[in-house]
């Protein structure tokens, strides 16, 4: 005897409760977060700088009666700056919106999508200004690497990095930053662990190792990207940041007469850009869709490359 079939009984339809994105979290990227960000008004300009040597060098003497004091003074260099106009859109057609199921919002959808990958696009040119060798004052590799089962010596490296810093700008480095997978690395270091054997070892946090090697702050550089191309038979995701660590001075914030080992400029003539991004929504009426856009405009610098100490290939 003929029975209905589950299909017969129930046509599939999308769920409205869940639907699947890999939108990476904020927190990953670090391009924000590490330098700050310096709002300009023009595209374009120079800013003053103060040459280190001529603040540091001692030359007060001692003064007889009657006689002049010692005279002396500093030298400025005007680098210049330059914000890359970058941007990226995504359209919306009026048919694909009118017959969207939810729980999709195609607007919504398109935001998102652009969003993240003008993140991507300034975490990745963050990480090719800053995140390798020839840029800073130093650069070494371990002799043991931090990831090495015994022998290694993550926080005698960093102390002595320190000590580099301050002892050529007098500034103490206070940001530590780590690639994901030496983040990873140090949460199972030996060494680490040790230091917090009476604590909580088996959970080392971002607060902890920063404690452990005595900065003010570690920012990991977590984000991934698509290494292929679109429609490629293998598609590769791999981190944007390699196996490296750089130990830095940075300040809360830019300011008169505050040296930083890096700024980023920020166009503020973006008009409504939020953390450097606008996003902006305007018709194409030839297209019948509505273009979601974004852009940015920013510029990064090494400002003294003497406040800076970086690690290549601290772990395998």
């Amino acid at each position: 005897m003929p029975q209905p079939t589950s299909g017969d009984v129930h046509v599939n339809a999308p769920l409205t409760n869940v639907s699947v994105a890999f939108i990476q979290q904020t927190t990953l990227y670090g391009a924000h977060r590490i330098f700050p960000i310096v709002p300009v008004a023009k595209q374009s300009d120079v800013y003053f700088q103060y040459n280190k040597e001529d603040f540091l060098r001692d030359e007060a003497k001692p003064r007889a009666p009657g006689t002049e004091s010692a005279g002396g003074g500093f030298n400025l260099t005007t680098p210049a700056y330059s914000c890359r106009l970058e941007a990226l859109h995504k359209d919306v057609d009026d048919p694909t919106r009118a017959n969207a199921d939810a729980p999709l919002n195609m607007d919504r959808d398109a935001t998102q999508y652009v969003t993240q990958k003008m993140l991507t696009r300034r975490e990745k040119r963050w990480i090719d200004s800053y995140f390798k060798s020839g840029v800073w004052g130093t650069d070494l590799t371990p002799t043991t690497l931090w990831s090495a089962a015994t022998g290694s010596t993550p926080q005698e490296d960093v102390e002595t990095a320190k000590l580099a810093i301050q002892g050529v700008t007098g500034f103490a480095p206070n940001v530590l930053v780590l690639g994901p997978n030496v983040f990873s690395k140090l949460r199972t270091n030996d060494r680490v662990r040790d230091a917090f054997k009476y604590t909580s070892a088996d959970s080392i946090s971002v607060a902890m190792l920063a404690g452990f090697f005595g900065v003010e702050r570690i920012v990991q550089l977590g984000a991934v990207s698509t290494t292929t191309v679109e429609g490629a038979a293998t598609q590769t995701t791999a981190f944007l940041a390699g196996k490296h660590a750089l130990l830095c001075y940075a300040p809360p914030a830019a300011g008169l007469l505050q040296p930083s080992a890096g700024y980023v400029f920020s166009w503020t003539g973006l008009i409504g850009a939020g953390e450097g991004i606008r996003i902006k929504r305007f018709r194409m009426e030839h297209l019948a869709s509505d273009r979601i856009e974004a852009e940015m405009a920013y510029d990064m610098k090494v400002v003294s490359s003497a406040l800076g100490y970086f690690f290549a290939s601290v772990v395998a």
